[in-house]
């Protein structure tokens, strides 16, 4: 019986070192690359940081390690290099997701994705809560401050006698140091592409010289309306007095011309009073919007219900009750408002 024993050659010794480091390296190799598309397991939900002007691919870096959004720093920096990234980071103020991986990372701060925050204008609304909000927003450059309403106005290239109702009520997406003037910009070009195309599509007949005109008449409906539905009837009224040259006799007007003095009633004193927004003492429209329309109250406005209806007094429960003749409406007011 003959053995056979296998002896290495030179040759098949080279080969498995080759085999063996080959292998050693395509595992690093794929530990190096799989980091990149591995998600980071943030702590937080949504991290939001901010990278400052100027700082370069090193400091960036060493902000994300700080803040342990990132683990890794070398490879981090080598897939920047690799994917040439380094000169194309952005500053700004980023929020990113927990599973984030570092490729969607690296993308983000190449691309300027940055952080969007909000802004709520609402309807009902005056000039003045508008300016408060957008003063109490920690987000935005506040530079309002320092102008008027008339320098407001030129700012934002308005045409407008006045800054009330010119601004639609929407919400509003900006990035970190947007000015409240850009941000106001944005809401009345909205108002005016809005309004504009419902002007042009308005009904036949009605008593306003102008879009401007029509706006004013929404602010009124918006702070009269309990129930949105209502709006066209509302506005159906108040076409209907202007057309015969009654006065609106609006308590929201009187309202917005009392200013700070109103203290959430309304004295026979102050329906005799003269001032423009007084519409029991002044017949036709006030000069200016009294709050922001909403885009319900505008179409209201520019579509009114067809009615003979002139009166109109609330039941308690947000609706109203029409009426045709003042007899008619003094029976509504003592059923409704005398009980």
């Amino acid at each position: 019986m003959t053995s056979t024993k296998f002896s290495m050659t030179p040759l098949s010794i080279s080969f498995l070192k080759k085999r063996k480091f080959f292998i050693i390296f395509l595992i690093l190799l794929l530990w190096f690359f799989s980091y990149f598309f591995i998600p980071l397991n943030i702590s937080e939900e949504n991290a939001s940081f901010e990278i400052d002007s100027g700082k370069n691919l090193e400091q960036i870096t060493d902000q994300l390690i700080e803040m342990r959004v990132l683990k890794d720093s070398v490879r981090f920096k080598f897939f920047s290099y690799l994917f040439g990234k380094t000169e194309s980071l952005k500053k700004g103020h980023y929020q990113i997701g927990k599973s984030i991986t570092p490729y969607e990372l690296l993308q983000i701060l190449a691309n300027g994705r940055e952080m969007l925050f909000s802004i709520k204008f609402i309807e009902g609304t005056t000039f003045d809560d508008l300016i408060l909000e957008l003063k109490n927003n920690e987000y935005i450059k506040h530079e309002i401050t320092s102008y008027t309403q008339d320098n407001i106005l030129n700012l934002i290239s308005a045409d407008e006698k006045s800054a009330e109702g010119i601004f639609f009520p929407d919400t509003y997406y900006f990035y970190k140091n947007t000015s409240d003037i850009e941000i106001l910009r944005n809401s009345y070009k909205v108002m005016k592409e809005k309004s504009n195309y419902l002007w042009d599509k308005r009904d036949s007949d009605l008593p306003y010289k102008n879009i401007y005109e029509a706006l004013i008449m929404a602010s009124i409906i918006e702070k009269e309306v309990g129930v949105k539905d209502e709006a066209p009837l509302i506005a159906g009224v108040f076409v209907n007095r202007l057309n015969i040259n009654m006065p609106l006799q609006s308590d929201p007007t009187v309202i917005y011309g009392m200013r700070h003095r109103y203290d959430g009633n309304i004295r026979k004193t102050d329906l005799v009073e003269i001032n423009s927004y007084n519409t029991y003492t002044q017949r036709g429209l006030p000069p200016s919007p009294i709050a922001t329309p909403s885009l319900s109250s505008i179409i209201a406005a520019l579509n009114p219900t067809k009615t003979d209806a002139l009166y109109f007094v609330a039941k308690g429960d947000r609706t109203h009750q029409f009426s045709a003749t003042l007899k008619e409406h003094n029976r509504a007011v003592r059923e409704y408002q005398r009980k």
